[in-house]
């Protein structure tokens, strides 16, 4: 792991892919008095990210014959942040989209690149799991994962991969997740889960520190039973409960601590249950 102690807010980040995470980041970090530049692939939401505060660029990997500013690769520091779509097509595709965008990386020479992966490269193993774990996705979109972080490790510049365990925060309330669903399997699986805020302040964090370079798990240090999260989750909201069977099937559970005990971060929600206590999803 590269570390310095002199990092400076006068660097340029480039967020490629300012939706629910990557909108959230650049927000902060304009706060924090850097100079971000934001992608995204809808011309309405470029007048939304100058608004911020944030370098609006239209950018488009999927399609071919679109031509991408190469302005916005100028930067000290790049954070993919284009989780593959659902669908299998999209799935298939994700490696080549990646491979277009750490092209004109290199051709720009980035110094350092964060690609914004998931937990989903790993299988439900029976145990916990820890950023030195082999990964053994079983998901289509786990594996796709998987291939481009191997890929992008495989290049000239620094890359520094966060996989993010499962994401809630705005608009994405975990209530309505099982909301009235009943006899839910496994309601005894441990659930592996990370609230925005934790999202956003890690990252900055990992800048601000420069800890750049390893493998990241990003996963908050709570792991309370599906059963209890969800019907709790529900119930804060308002929503109709959802019921699980008590039973303990295939589980997994991620531990966000650093390999590298030189890198400090403490989680902002550590303890969902208080802190459902006292906020709204």
């Amino acid at each position: 792991m590269e570390s310095n102690s002199t990092a400076t807010k006068k660097q340029t980040i480039s967020i490629l892919g300012c939706g629910w995470y990557g909108l959230a980041l650049a927000k902060r970090l304009v706060a924090e008095g850097y100079t971000v530049k934001g992608s995204s692939t809808s011309p309405e939401k470029m007048e939304i990210l100058s608004s911020l505060g944030i370098l609006p660029y239209l950018l488009n990997f999927q399609e071919e014959e679109t031509a991408n500013d190469p302005d916005f690769f100028k930067t000290d520091i790049l954070v993919i942040a284009i989780p593959p779509k659902r669908s299998s097509a999209e799935q298939s595709t994700f490696l080549g989209k990646v491979q277009k965008i750490a092209a004109l990386a290199q051709e720009q020479q980035i110094p350092q690149v964060i690609f914004i992966s998931s937990t989903a490269v790993y299988g439900e193993c029976n145990s916990e799991i820890t950023a030195s774990s082999t990964p053994m996705p079983d998901t289509a979109s786990g594996k796709a994962m998987l291939e481009t972080e191997q890929f992008l490790a495989s290049l000239s510049f620094n890359t520094t991969i966060l996989r993010f365990a499962g994401l809630i925060g705005p608009g994405r309330n975990p209530g309505r997740f099982f909301a009235g669903k009943q006899d839910i399997p496994n309601g005894q699986a441990p659930v592996n889960l990370l609230h925005q805020e934790d999202c956003v302040a890690f990252t900055l964090s990992l800048i601000e520190q420069a800890a750049f370079g390893v493998i990241y798990n990003v996963c908050s240090p709570d792991h309370p039973s599906r059963q209890a999260f969800y019907v709790k989750a529900a119930e804060q909201s308002k929503l109709p409960l959802p019921s699980f069977i008590d039973e303990l099937l295939n589980w997994k559970i991620i531990s966000g601590e650093p390999v590298h005990s030189s890198f400090n971060y403490q989680y902002r929600i550590a303890d969902f249950s208080k802190w459902m206590d006292t906020h709204s999803l």
